[in-house]
């Protein structure tokens, strides 16, 4: 059903690049909004223009340096709430602390579920993501939740890449991303591999154990989170040692800390294929195997809809 009153879209400092190419694509300015330091490095932030009985998008990954842009968005949506918003979505293409979504030990915090508290007490009405690295945190949230998935970018890439899946396999590379890897096997119609990682005993070597065939085989790694690149290389370098011909990588959230660039040179990948949800140091746009792909018109045209009272669901199909 059609509103009655307009959208804006407003970013922070964390992914200004992805924000720029969202708006393009719907035609229209980024919305002014000063968001930077005082002196004692505490996070000022004020909107440029009046956005009372506007719809107001925040584009904003909670990338490194992580608290600084959550911050960041947490104060943006109380100045939203405060000017009289009609509606403040927080658009985070990477949900930071997604990875402490349960209780690993004794006494240990569910950040996931206090990330999403905060945003709520500041304001936020929706919340829009793209692919989380555990699909439950939308649970975590009272208020309405879009989870998108980068499939349908990495998919078209995929299959220009390899115009015949013929002797193709697409790998997971543990246990819990096999869901997200039979996804692009069924849609590619090619097999699945998963790769068993297993750590004997504390500081041991890991053991790498392999379901499935690649023999003479191009194999893709498909995962939501490349960080310091040790399982992604070690998986590379143990589907090669079963006689895989060519080995690549599609990741949709390249975070790339501490040694992950120098990993990614020295190993037997052909090439990793990344998503803007997180923007490229300089060392991995320098990097030769490291490829990125835009996101900003599944963001953009999920914009539209959630604007539009739209389903989302068809983007997916």
């Amino acid at each position: 059903m059609p509103r009655s009153h307009d959208f804006k879209v407003f970013t922070g400092n964390s992914n200004r690049g992805l924000t720029e190419r969202i708006c393009e694509y719907l035609k229209r300015p980024v919305s002014k909004a000063d968001v930077g330091r005082f002196s004692d490095g505490e996070i000022q932030v004020e909107i440029g223009e009046n956005v009372r009985g506007f719809d107001c998008f925040v584009v904003q990954s909670t990338c490194p340096p992580v608290n600084d842009h959550l911050m960041e968005m947490l104060i943006m949506a109380d100045a939203l709430k405060r000017a009289s918003a009609a509606s403040i979505t927080a658009v985070i293409p990477y949900y930071g602390y997604a990875r402490q979504d349960r209780k690993i030990a004794a006494r240990t915090p569910i950040t996931a579920k206090l990330i999403a508290d905060l945003l709520e007490t500041a304001g936020v009405t929706r919340v829009v993501s793209m692919d989380m690295h555990a699909g439950q945190i939308q649970g975590f949230f009272s208020i309405p939740t879009d989870h998108l998935y980068a499939s349908p970018v990495f998919l078209d890439e995929l299959r220009k890449t390899f115009p015949t899946t013929d002797d193709l396999v697409i790998v997971s590379p543990d246990a819990g991303g096999v869901e997200r890897a039979r996804a692009y096997s069924k849609r590619l119609n090619c097999p699945l591999a998963i790769i068993d990682k297993r750590r004997p005993r504390a500081n041991a070597s890991e053991v790498m154990n392999l379901i499935g065939d690649v023999a003479d085989k191009d194999v893709v790694i498909i995962d939501d989170i490349i960080d310091t690149g040790g399982t992604l290389t070690q998986g590379a370098a143990a589907l090669k040692a079963k006689g895989a011909r060519r080995v690549y990588a599609y990741i949709v959230h390249p975070i790339l800390s501490g040694p992950a660039i120098t990993r990614i040179n020295e190993s037997v990948l052909e090439e990793l294929v990344v998503s803007d949800t997180v923007p490229l140091s300089r060392s991995a746009q320098g990097c030769a195997k490291i490829r990125q792909v835009g996101t900003e018109r599944l963001f953009g045209e999920a914009l539209a809809r959630i604007y539009r009272a739209e389903s989302l669901s068809s983007l997916f199909v």
